[in-house]
């Protein structure tokens, strides 16, 4: 018997060794979120790099004659796990959305007869698109392979920051490339404004699109370098020409060099009896053509294909290995994909040498930054972007100076809402990029401070903006004005409170008290009568009648009442009041988890999901993802112990399915990140993280000064989640928060883990609970 213990201690040490020894980018499964709700793309990409080289599985377009069509939802990444075909491989994704575009410039190799439409998944064969099986698809960190079954050619991907690069291997000396330009994801009739395509030699293709989408107006232009020369070459125009003036003169449709329309489909033959391989580069920039041409030099040259994937292995290892956690094999492997997936958006928005379009769609030049895009502010303001305060503070500098820019190009006068590719796109509901910029400030990070507040402040008070001149006037955005007025007064009420302790830290005293007058505005949507918030009437009546379950047109976008009336992370004494005292509340939180959300009360909103729901506690969308936290603002703290375990056994799984809802850019992610270490920041712009429960039994993250924070949880486990005594640097540590600055000094967190509720783990003193509005 001792000796098959020592033999099982010795696989036991021999295994946490070899996972230890392991490399990070091994334990990143880029497939996990590729179904369902997760919307996440295999394909490659680096760290934040403005190229996302993947597969897109299907074409379905967002509307027909102006008819939305569903299952467009499900392509917002462009790739389906279930999906039996490749279409092409684009270059430009966005990472885990709930709405969509880009998609730009889709290649693929084909063999074969010739067939410029990409044809439909029912009908494979009625166009280029190809069959493939998982057995031969791998994704990686920065690599992506499969082999397309109708052609038997084996593609392989890699890509830098402004390039994505293809290798493709033929079974034959006959090469075809399809160069797809009316391809894109939310793809509509009409969506491509203009497509240019040049020869300039048989190697070097130039060109560019604009299309307008999410993004209004898209400018997407891009430089193909080919390992070997074209043979022969065409394209159709899919558009109706009308007029076509003098270029009558001229067979276009058959190797001429200059191509242009709105409906162009390219091919290009290859024939080489030398080498079956055809490897193409492709930069991209949102300047002009000679920006893509410098941008895929300076990425690529004198690189080969297997430097490129090593080199973009290696950026991913380097910023993973800011982390370094502890756990089961596939604990590990949810930890560094969340990791992984909150650095691909946002993502870098200018050439190499610094120029990038603006939102006035200026040419600018970033002085003393790198520009970035891709801000879905409505969900990334809660977690991912305080998570770059932590481990990403160099960058997320450059990510507030970004959107300080576009404030400055705005006509209006705001910081961004959601915006990328040079443009806003208006999603959702706030003025969040105000607690982006509060929450840097509060936090150190060396951007202008003045600039900073006065954007604050200029966002807060567009009155044109989505109800902005009646939540001035009434105190509240009446439901009359938008079907989600009460939800818009809840969050532009937390927005104000950051304005208000911004102006606080920099000593504005006058501007303070007008924004934390404000920052109470959340009271005027709630119905003391039954502890609510609910849809008001512009006259000060109430919405009749109603439902608190229901989450479409009741007040509330993409959330009910049960939810959205705990969006106050402000003020949550003050919410604890407004529910009628701390039991009442504890009771309202059990009750959330706990209860059940009958289908019909979601069936008209896409963004929630069952697959999301914990109870009516909706994890798959972001207003609750701070819910579960605020038990430790109340007399039975151990409660947010228990059920942030829940949730992320529950909502994070490794697996194709394994994220309960749209990543969204990241945020999703974050959350996972934050509630494994231990804490989560609650209310973005204090420099309070609120404790909750670790969730492996080791983390250690090296911050970027080379401090390093140490977390601990011994016996932690599924029986093991409640905290029994808590230390910070060998002291007993019985406050319910910590603060910034002491994680960012480093030291170490221990958590003596244990099975039964720790009622005495966290002091009851004022001084000990998080702060709030209200006193």
């Amino acid at each position: 018997m001792k000796n098959v213990k020592k033999t099982l201690l010795s696989i036991l040490v021999l295994s946490s060794v070899t996972m230890l020894a392991q490399k990070k980018t091994d334990f990143v499964d880029p497939f996990i979120g590729t179904t369902k709700m997760g919307h996440t793309f295999p394909g490659a990409c680096v760290p934040f790099g403005g190229v996302q080289l993947s597969p897109d599985t299907d074409t379905i377009p967002h509307s027909i004659n102006g008819k939305y069509q569903a299952d467009a939802y499900k392509y917002c990444a462009g790739y389906q796990y279930e999906d039996k075909t490749i279409v092409g491989f684009s270059h430009t994704h966005l990472s885990g959305t709930g709405h969509s575009d880009l998609g730009d410039i889709l290649i693929m190799p084909t063999t074969g007869e010739l067939k410029l439409n990409p044809g439909t998944a029912d009908n494979t064969d009625s166009g280029y698109r190809s069959r493939y099986s998982h057995s031969t698809e791998k994704a990686t960190p920065g690599y992506y392979e499969v082999v397309l079954d109708d052609y038997k050619v084996k593609a392989q991907l890699t890509a830098t920051e402004h390039t994505g690069i293809h290798k493709y291997t033929f079974p034959s000396a006959q090469q075809r490339i399809i160069l797809d330009m009316v391809h894109g994801i939310y793809n509509y009739e009409g969506k491509v404004l203009w497509a240019n395509l040049r020869v300039e030699n048989d190697t070097l293709l130039t060109g560019y699109r604009i299309t307008r989408g999410w993004a209004r107006t898209n400018y997407t232009y891009f430089a193909i370098s080919l390992s070997k020369p074209i043979k022969n070459y065409g394209h159709i125009n899919k558009e109706n020409v009308t007029y076509n003036g003098f270029w009558r003169k001229f067979d276009v449709t058959k190797n001429f060099p200059e191509i242009g329309g709105r409906g162009i489909v390219a091919y290009f033959d290859f024939d080489d009896n030398t080498s079956n391989t055809l490897e193409l580069r492709v930069g991209v920039s949102a300047v002009s053509t000679l920006g893509a041409i410098a941008n895929l030099e300076h990425d690529t040259k004198g690189k080969t294909f297997d430097q490129l994937v090593a080199q973009a292995e290696n950026k991913w290892e380097k910023e993973l290995s800011a982390f370094d956690v502890q756990g089961s094999k596939d604990q590990m492997t949810m930890f560094y994909t969340s990791l992984y997936h909150t650095m691909i958006n946002p993502s870098i928005y200018m050439d190499v040498d610094g120029q990038y379009r603006g939102l006035d769609h200026n040419i600018h030049k970033a002085e003393g930054f790198t520009n970035y895009t891709v801000f879905s502010l409505w969900d990334t303001y809660r977690a991912l972007h305080p998570l770059y305060n932590i481990f990403q503070r160099a960058r997320n500098t450059d990510m507030v100076k970004s959107m300080l820019a576009h404030y400055q190009q705005s006509v209006h006068g705001m910081l961004p809402v959601w915006s990328h590719m040079g443009n806003e796109n208006w999603c959702m509901i706030g003025y969040h990029g105000v607690a982006v910029v509060g929450d840097a400030i509060a936090k150190g990070l060396p951007i202008d401070k003045a600039l900073g507040l006065k954007a604050m402040m200029s966002s807060a008070n567009v009155p044109y903006y989505d109800g902005t001149k009646e939540y001035l006037e009434l105190g509240y955005v009446p439901y009359e004005k938008s079907r989600s007025g009460s939800s818009i007064t809840l969050e532009y009420a937390y927005d104000d409170w950051v304005i208000y302790n911004t102006a606080k830290l920099m000593n504005d005293t006058k501007d303070a008290d007008t924004y934390r007058k404000r920052a109470l505005n959340y009271e005027n949507v709630f119905d003391r009568n039954i502890g609510f918030a609910r849809a008001k009437l512009a006259d000060g009546k109430w919405k009749e009648p109603y439902s608190l379950l229901n989450t479409h047109d009741e007040g509330f976008i993409e959330g009910n009442s049960w939810n959205y009336s705990l969006y106050v992370p402000q003020d949550v004494k003050g919410l604890i009041n407004q529910v009628g005292g701390d039991k009442k509340f504890v009771t309202r939180l059990d009750s959330l988890f706990t209860m059940h959300l009958p289908d019909e009360f979601f069936a008209n909103t896409e963004d929630v999901t069952r697959e999301g729901l914990l109870g009516n506690y909706v994890h798959g969308n972001e207003p609750s993802h701070h819910v579960a936290y605020m038990y430790m603002w109340t007399q039975q703290p151990w409660k947010t112990q228990y059920w942030v375990r829940e949730i992320m056994n529950k909502m994070y799984r490794p697996g194709i399915d394994g994220l309960c809802g749209n990543d969204d850019c990241g945020q999703m992610s974050a959350w996972y990140i934050f509630t494994a270490m231990g804490f989560y920041p609650v209310t973005p712009g204090s420099t309070q993280y609120i404790i909750g429960a670790p969730y492996l039994p080791s983390v250690k993250l090296t911050l970027e000064s080379g401090k390093v924070l140490e977390i601990e949880a011994k016996g932690v486990s599924d029986t093991n989640r409640y905290i029994k005594s808590l230390t910070f640097n060998g002291k007993p540590y019985t406050k319910r928060f910590i603060e910034h600055a002491d994680i960012m000094s480093g030291g170490k967190l221990v958590f003596e883990m244990t099975n039964k509720p720790g009622k005495s783990a966290f002091s009851n003193d004022p001084q000990a609970i998080p702060q709030s509005l209200s006193k």
